[in-house]
Formats: structure tokens, sequence, C-alpha cells
């Protein structure tokens, strides 16, 4: 019984394509993440800086979404509704914090 099981198995040969896939993808997201780096220690503090953060962080989350949560091959109506929200949710944070800043220096 044990022989039958092992003639049954078989080895399913490795897919190059889909290694090679995962290998630019990591290439790419190491290719922002190294941009951040650079950025972090070469320019000066401040509003760019930070709007340039939150740019490439968005860009990695995209192309995360994108690649190993399989969105780019699923259809329109469910990539837009993850996005949309996502999108909003993030105008929601920046809102607040202007708006918390705003109340803050008012009661000063």
């Amino acid at each position: 019984m044990a022989q039958e099981n092992k003639n049954d198995m078989e080895v399913i040969p490795r897919d190059s394509a889909k290694i090679r896939k995962i290998w630019i993808t990591a290439l790419i997201l190491l290719l922002v993440t190294a941009f951040e780096f650079v950025l972090a220690f070469t320019m000066p503090r401040g509003i760019l800086l930070y709007v340039l953060f939150i740019l490439l962080t968005i860009v990695k989350a995209y192309y995360i979404m994108m690649e190993f949560m399989h969105l780019g091959e699923e259809a329109k109506p469910l990539f837009y509704s993850i996005i949309v929200p996502l999108i909003f949710l993030v105008w929601l944070v920046i809102a607040l914090m202007k708006e918390g800043s705003d109340i803050f220096l008012m009661r000063w």
C-alpha cells in the first residue's frame, strides 16, 4: 500500500517564468526602498521629503497589491472597490491631521 502512494507522487517541474517574475518584483521593491533610503539621508527634512515618502510608499503598496495579491489580473470593479476607498481613507487622515492642528493652534 505504501508503495502505491510512493509511485503516484510526482514532482512538478519548476516554473521559471513565475520565479523570474518574483525576482523582478523583489528587485523593483528593493530599488524603490533604496531610493527612499537615499532620500532620507540626502534631503533636508521638510514637506517635500514627507510627500515623496508618502508617494513612494503608495507606489510600493500599489505594486504589492497588483503582484502579490493578484489584483492586476482581476476584474476592474474589484480593483476599484479596493483602491477608491483607500484614496478616501488617505484623504480622511490628511483632513483630520489638518483639522487637529488647526484646533490645537486656535487653543493656544
